[in-house]
């Protein structure tokens, strides 16, 4: 099932959350329409939320968070990497973690995993 880019930020959050060993609960997540976001979420099979309002990442919503927390965190380095300022490298990050096909993503991992000095002087012959 195909979500909505959104949603994969609401997920990719709760993970990043859920990893520093605290429960997460929906008012930890700072977003306009969190409630119905979460309501989504849970309908669909990607969290539950217990009675307390804590918040778990279920398989499906587990794995597409981890997808686009591993885009977020590589592309991010990758393009810090490449000069680009670090604000600016994880704002550009964030909007191609979701849009970025599966394929181009793993043969730009490729790519850096061969190649440990990327030559981008335009100016070199």
């Amino acid at each position: 099932m195909k979500i909505q880019e959104s949603a994969e930020n609401y997920l990719e959050t709760i993970l990043m959350l859920s990893q520093r060993g605290t429960d997460v609960r929906s008012i930890d997540i700072a977003k306009p329409s969190v409630s119905i976001a979460m309501k989504n979420l849970r309908e669909n099979g990607y969290i539950e939320m217990d009675d307390n309002g804590h918040i778990t990442l279920l398989p499906p919503g587990e794995e597409i968070a981890q997808r686009m927390y591993e885009r977020h965190t590589f592309l991010s380095r990758w393009l810090t990497g490449l000069g680009v300022d670090p604000k600016t490298a994880v704002e550009d990050a964030c909007r191609i973690e979701h849009v970025i096909s599966a394929e181009s993503f793993d043969a730009l991992k490729r790519a850096c995993a061969t190649h440990t000095e990327l030559d981008f002087d335009a100016d070199r012959e």
